[in-house]
């Protein structure tokens, strides 16, 4: 941990090619602003990402990172973090990414419990693919391949995670840099697996869920008489489909990390005796 890191120690020289006005603008920058508020440095960090219009993440943030397969982040980062703990791991995907293909990954994710962070940038549509419905999308959104609406119920990422576990839930902004950043902080000091769900709206493919409607329609627990350590509330929370709620809906402050439980201890990324002959030109192949 430092206490001297900035901001901008985060940031990359490459270039987001987002569409200009892209949530995910907002949500990498909290994303970094959190890291280096809770003291930690960009060579003791690591960022895996998915597939998706999230999934370049790791190349504009500066650190160690990998660009995995669709749906297989929260894997490589459980790996990266049994294998290092000393290291910060966060994974970032999206709605499609994370609750689509990659929805029993992260049921399997929270109930483990690993200590590491997952921020899924949330815009309720496939962006990258050019507007296709996405597992959060409304009932009745209507894209090119579902011009009378998806005639299904969206999926609750909450509601998923909270019954398979989760010891720390919250949803943010993108928009709300300051709040958003607050609530990643939370989850990167929580013990144990910090899920942040981020509406982060598409300007391009969805013009339902855009930052006017979250402006009128967010509800934020602050501001509210909520208790996060409830069971209950958080579940009554997250199952009033009315409101769009920011702020920690559930937290568990006796949450024991899998580490900490199974007694894994020590980094496992020094090999004494050096790689296997062979396996720097099978990484190689790779790239």
């Amino acid at each position: 941990m430092s206490s001297d890191v900035r901001f901008t120690d985060f940031k990359s020289d490459k270039q987001p090619t987002w569409c200009p006005g892209c949530g995910d603008f907002g949500t990498m920058n909290g994303m970094m602003k959190a890291l280096a508020e809770t003291g930690n440095h960009p060579d003791e960090t690591f960022i895996v990402a998915g597939i998706g219009c999230s999934g370049k993440i790791g190349t504009y943030m500066h650190s160690y990172a990998l660009h995995g397969v669709h749906g297989r982040a929260l894997p490589v980062g459980t790996g990266v973090k049994l294998a290092n703990p000393d290291l910060e791991v966060m994974v970032a995907g999206g709605d499609g990414d994370g609750y689509s293909i990659g929805v029993g990954h992260f049921i399997h994710a929270v109930r483990r419990n690993v200590d590491m962070s997952y921020v899924v940038m949330d815009n309720r549509i496939y962006g990258l693919t050019k507007g296709q419905a996405s597992p959060t999308s409304r009932e009745d959104f209507e894209t090119s391949t579902s011009p009378d609406g998806t005639n299904q119920q969206p999926v609750n990422p909450k509601a998923l995670a909270l019954s398979a576990g989760a010891t720390f839930i919250a949803q943010s902004f993108s928009s709300d840099s300051q709040r958003h950043t607050e609530l990643v902080k939370q989850a990167i000091e929580h013990d144990g697996f910090g899920f942040v769900n981020v509406y982060s709206p598409c300007v391009t493919f969805n013009d339902v869920d855009t930052y006017d409607y979250f402006r009128d329609s967010i509800v934020d627990l602050e501001d509210t008489e909520h208790d996060s350590s409830s069971f209950d509330q958080a579940k009554d929370r997250i199952l009033e489909s009315e409101k769009e709620y920011i702020g920690v809906l559930y937290q568990d402050d006796d949450s024991i990390p899998y580490e900490q439980r199974e007694g894994i201890e020590g980094s496992m990324a020094e090999i004494p005796d050096g790689a296997p002959d062979g396996a720097t030109d099978l990484v190689r192949e790779f790239y």
